[in-house]
């Protein structure tokens, strides 16, 4: 048995206010899980992306999420739960007034290939990305695999402005 407190977990460098991953605190080595709290604009992920393996479900317990898919949006509200396949293209936002209180999981543990699309001004298109964790403090860029160019850059907590 493994109990924790979430507000322990150190908030990890996401496109969200806050992100705990819970995985290893817990010691879970089949199932990924992962808490957020998504202020106004915020986003559970750094692009429009899927999961070769893995398949997701996210549980909004307050607030409204929407989520970017090949059918189009859907918003999810609280008590409600929505689940990705393996490779199916998702990304979710609080498009809301209010703060999104959410958990994710992801089975099996590992992703496999990650496809991960945003837009890059330079190819002017949406383009497979890299994420980089820099050697600055705690800062997170994504790097179009086409050119390289950047197309965004995080840093731990809420970002003021749209996040990218």
């Amino acid at each position: 048995m493994q109990k924790l407190r979430i507000d322990d977990i150190e908030n990890a460098v996401q496109p969200a206010a806050v992100m705990r991953p819970l995985t290893d605190a817990l010691g879970t080595t089949d199932l990924a899980i992962n808490y957020y709290e998504l202020e106004p604009g915020d986003s559970f992920a750094f692009a429009y992306h899927n999961h070769e393996i893995q398949e997701e479900v996210f549980y909004v317990q307050s607030g409204r999420a929407t989520f970017e898919t090949e059918a189009g949006q859907v918003a999810v509200g609280p008590g409600e739960i929505i689940r990705f396949d393996r490779e199916e293209f998702q990304r979710g936002w609080n498009r809301g007034e209010e703060r999104v209180v959410a958990l994710a999981l992801g089975a099996p543990l590992e992703y496999g290939r990650q496809v991960k699309l945003r837009d890059c001004e330079a190819c002017g298109e949406q383009t497979d990305n890299r994420l980089e964790r820099l050697d600055e403090a705690d800062v997170v860029a994504a790097y179009c695999t086409e050119c390289g160019e950047e197309t965004g850059r995080w840093t731990r907590g809420s970002m003021a402005g749209t996040v990218p």
